[in-house]
């Protein structure tokens, strides 16, 4: 699929490193951390983040969406949903920001680098401009389920070609799983065969089987850490296109 150099940074964004002055006092169910935000023309956030969802990642959750560090866990923690919010009482709202991780991005001891709509979100009527001076806040965060109002997606990446080469990519993930393994039912062998994730939230396969293809996640995450699998069966259609979205019915 070539390099994929241009999706593990924000190169095309400068992030701004000022330092807020307020402390992080967590409630117990958030985790303490910062945060930042970077520039786009329209303050949705980027095509080309390190998840692979392309347009999706601009636009999805209206482009409230962030970068994170190391909850990107290799790409795993693509999809996932926090409810974000600041730490400076004049300024920022009690309820802050719900965000999707769409990229992975490194900033000053932060682990959200939001998106310029994302971060204004976290203020009270009135206050972007204040927060936006600060460039870096002190927030809290906790991991929520995403409301997407969608089943769970699966979009065949326009990298891939029929019939020889196959790539997907799940969208509108709403749980609080993370999807760790990707496999695909082979009728032939009798056997699952799992999938190679090349980027991000992009899983792919040479040579495909021929025919509706049976997949199942392996999904891990919640309160107690739970692995589980979930089957899919005939997600993508005999005759599947590049580019093309295809529901699977249900969430996980």
């Amino acid at each position: 699929m070539g390099s994929n150099h241009d999706y593990l940074i924000f190169s095309k964004f400068v992030v701004l490193v000022l330092v807020a002055a307020s402390l992080c006092y967590a409630d117990d169910a958030y985790i303490c951390s910062r945060a930042t935000y970077y520039g786009s023309p329209d303050c949705l956030g980027n095509p080309t983040g390190a998840c692979g969802f392309g347009e999706y990642g601009r636009t999805v959750n209206n482009g409230v969406v962030s970068g994170v560090s190391r909850l990107y866990k290799n790409g795993s923690g693509c999809g996932a949903c926090y409810q974000v919010r600041c730490k400076i009482p004049a300024h920022c709202s009690e309820e802050g920001t719900t965000v999707v991780v769409t990229d992975y991005g490194v900033g000053h001891d932060t682990d959200f680098i939001l998106s310029a709509r994302a971060y204004a979100n976290l203020g009270r009527p009135n206050t972007a401009a204040e927060l936006f001076a600060y460039g870096v806040v002190d927030v809290e965060y906790r991991r929520i389920p995403c409301r997407h109002g969608n089943n769970l997606m699966l979009k065949v990446h326009e990298h891939s070609k029929f019939p020889s080469y196959l790539a997907v990519v799940a969208m509108y993930q709403a749980g609080i799983y993370d999807i760790t393994d990707v496999q695909v039912w082979l009728e032939d062998c009798k056997e699952w065969r799992g999938m190679r994730r090349v980027y991000g939230a992009v899983w792919d396969m040479e040579n495909p089987p021929m025919g509706a293809i049976n997949m199942r996640m392996q999904v891990s995450g919640g309160a107690n850490a739970e692995v589980k699998w979930v089957q899919l069966a005939s997600v993508v259609p005999s005759d599947w296109k590049p580019g093309v979205a295809y529901d699977t019915g249900l969430q996980i």
